[in-house]
């Protein structure tokens, strides 16, 4: 590198840090998968949404209420919540929720009637139909075994307040996956055979 004017030895010049690039994690491939699988995949069929614009709260509760139905009870009951014939039980969320007597159907006082909910449930419930109908599945013999609703990240939005202060706006959308899997029909079990109850002699001297 030579010397300078002055007789010193010049210094090579510092190289800057490389940025390393990062690594595809296999967790990223993770993410899209259910929660749990089902108990036979071959009689199942499943169903997925991400990042929907509905409330999460609502949709938790509208999801809860259909867990364990039938696919054609549950395709009812949400048509009749859209409709406000029966409501959805608010049992976790439930801060100033108010009361109405069609709660009583599920043994609560408290309900809602989550429109925008119960579409979106709705057009999962046809989504995964139609997988099913793929799958050669009987359609009215599925019954819902699994469904979650999880927390998305938030919508960031701004909003104006009074004496020229700006506040949070934000939005709180959902992930919903079903499974639903057909009805085992029942076998009858075969008769086993009685077998002759054997004695020990104190037993028998004692009768």
């Amino acid at each position: 590198f030579g010397s300078s004017t002055d007789g010193s030895e010049r210094r090579p010049p510092l190289s800057r840090p490389q940025r390393r690039r990062p690594r595809s994690s296999p967790l990223l491939a993770a993410m899209v998968k259910f929660s749990r699988d089902a108990s036979n995949p071959s009689k199942a069929c499943k169903a997925m949404g991400a990042d929907l614009r509905v409330h999460y709260k609502n949709t938790y509760e509208t999801a809860n209420a259909i867990k364990g139905m039938a696919l054609r009870t549950a395709q009812q009951y949400l048509e009749d919540v859209c409709q406000k014939k029966r409501c959805v039980p608010f049992r976790v969320y439930k801060g100033c929720i108010g009361r109405t007597p069609q709660a009583k159907e599920f043994k609560m006082s408290q309900g809602r009637w989550p429109i925008k909910s119960a579409k979106i449930l709705l057009d999962l419930l046809r989504n995964a139909e139609s997988n099913a109908e793929f799958k050669n599945l009987d359609t009215e013999n599925l019954t819902i075994t699994h469904i979650q609703v999880s927390e998305a990240q938030q919508g960031r939005r701004r909003t104006y307040r009074a004496h020229g202060r700006i506040n949070a706006y934000m939005n709180c959308p959902c992930h919903v996956e079903m499974i639903l899997e057909e009805k085992e029909e029942a076998v009858e079990k075969p008769e086993e055979e009685v077998k002759a109850k054997k004695f020990t002699k104190k037993q028998l001297a004692k009768r």
